[in-house]
């Protein structure tokens, strides 16, 4: 059997810039996934407006 992923929704995580692909457990929420990753989603405060991480301390 042969599993083709290629035609799987796509989203772009706003921490990392990295594109991510539709999950079976995110199958009822996926309007509201945001984040590719549970690191990313931690790290959300953190980052600026660029997609980059902040060092702490750093002016905006």
């Amino acid at each position: 059997m042969v599993h083709r992923k290629r035609h799987l929704p796509e989203k772009t995580c706003p921490v990392c810039g990295l594109p991510f692909r539709w999950r079976k457990k995110w199958a009822n929420c996926w309007e509201q996934v945001k984040y590719c990753s549970e690191r990313c989603r931690r790290q959300r405060q953190t980052t600026g407006e660029s997609g980059k991480h902040r060092e702490e301390g750093t002016p905006e």
